[in-house]
C-alpha cells in the first residue's frame, strides 16, 4: 500500500503556472469593438477585393468533386449517371470546365487578338536579331573578300611588271640565273599598244593614261601662263611630238582582246601571268627567283601556286 502511493503523483510537488489574466472589456470597449465590427461588415468592398473573393469562391467550388450529396449529382444519378467522365471516350473530361471572368470592357475577341500582335512582334524582333547577326557574319566575310581581292589586285601587278621587265631586258633564251632589271635598258621603242603581251598590256595603258592626264594638265598650265602672242598654232605635229607634248598612241581604241582579259577576275589574271613567268622565264613569281634551267626549277620550287610556298 505504501509502494503504491509512492508510486503515485506528488501532487503537491508539482508547479502548476499562473492561469492567464482574463481581461475584461468594460462597456466603453465593447461598444467601441462592435461599432467597429459593423463598420467593416458595411464598408463596400473595392472592385479588386470583390474579384478576388469571387475567385476564391469559385476556385473553392470547381476543387470540391461531386458527391452524392451534391443536388446536381442526384440529378445525374436519376438519370443514370453512375460516375466517371462524361461520353463514350476513354480520355472524355472528368473536371469541370474552367470559368474565365473577363473583368474588362474589350471585346471576346481582344485576348486573341493581343495574343496574336505579341507573337507577331516576338516573330519580328527575333527575326531582326537573326537578320542583325547574319547582316554581322556577312559584312565581315565582306571585308575579309575585298582585303583579300585588294591583295590579289596588288600581286597581279607586281607580276605584270616583273614580266614586262624581263621582256625588256630581253634575257628570255639565256641560261643564266638571277631577277629582272639586271641588264640595263637602251631605251623605249614606239610600238602600237596592240603589239604588247596582252599580259601586261593593261599596265602600259594605265601607264599611258597617266602620262596623258599629266600632259594635259601641263599644257593647261602652260596656256594659262603664257601669253597668246606666244602661242604657235602652225606648229608642225611631228615637232610635237618630238618634243613630247603629244601621246603618239591613240588610247580611245576599242580593243576586245584586252577587254576579254580585263574582264576576268584578279585571281584568273594572277594565275595566267604567274604562268607566262614560269613557262617563259623560269621565274617563281612566289619563290622572287629566276631558276637556271626548268629541271633545277621543279626540284627546288614548292609548286605552283602561292599556298605551296607557305
Amino acid at each position: 500500500m505504501a509502494t503504491n502511493e509512492a508510486e503515485e503523483d506528488d501532487y503537491l510537488s508539482m508547479s502548476f503556472g499562473e492561469p492567464a489574466a482574463q481581461v475584461k472589456e468594460n462597456s466603453l470597449q465593447r461598444t467601441a469593438r462592435l461599432k467597429k465590427e459593423a463598420a467593416e461588415r458595411a464598408r463596400p468592398l473595392s472592385k479588386k477585393e470583390r474579384g478576388a473573393k469571387e475567385k476564391a469562391a469559385r476556385d473553392s467550388a470547381l476543387a470540391t468533386s461531386m458527391d452524392s450529396s451534391n443536388k446536381g449529382a442526384k440529378m445525374m444519378a436519376k438519370m443514370g449517371f453512375k460516375g466517371g467522365a462524361l461520353g463514350k471516350s476513354n480520355d472524355a473530361r472528368t473536371q469541370p470546365i474552367e470559368v474565365l471572368v473577363k473583368d474588362d470592357r474589350g471585346g471576346i475577341g481582344l485576348d486573341s487578338e493581343k495574343k496574336r500582335k505579341l507573337r507577331e512582334l516576338a516573330e519580328e524582333q527575333e527575326g531582326k536579331e537573326k537578320k542583325r547577326r547574319v547582316g554581322e557574319e556577312e559584312f565581315r566575310m565582306l571585308n575579309a573578300a575585298e582585303r583579300e581581292e585588294r591583295r590579289t589586285a596588288g600581286m597581279m601587278w607586281s607580276s605584270m611588271r616583273t614580266l614586262e621587265e624581263f621582256e625588256a631586258d630581253g634575257v628570255g633564251g639565256s641560261d643564266e640565273g638571277g631577277v629582272p632589271g639586271e641588264q640595263k635598258k637602251v631605251g623605249k621603242v614606239a610600238r602600237p599598244l596592240r603589239s604588247i603581251n596582252l599580259l601586261y598590256r593593261p599596265l602600259v595603258k594605265q601607264r599611258l593614261e597617266k602620262e596623258k592626264e599629266k600632259r594635259a594638265r601641263y599644257d593647261l598650265d602652260q596656256s594659262l601662263s603664257r601669253p597668246a602672242a606666244y602661242s604657235d598654232p602652225d606648229a608642225d605635229a611631228d615637232d610635237k611630238i618630238a618634243l613630247d607634248t603629244e601621246v603618239e598612241e591613240e588610247l580611245d581604241e576599242e580593243d576586245a582582246e584586252l577587254d576579254e582579259f580585263e574582264a576576268l577576275s584578279y585571281a584568273q589574271r594572277l594565275e595566267k601571268i604567274v604562268g607566262e613567268l614560269r613557262q617563259k622565264w623560269r621565274y617563281c613569281f612566289w619563290c622572287k627567283y629566276r631558276y637556271a634551267s626548268e629541271s633545277e626549277m621543279e626540284e627546288d620550287c614548292p609548286g605552283l601556286g602561292e599556298d605551296e610556298h607557305g
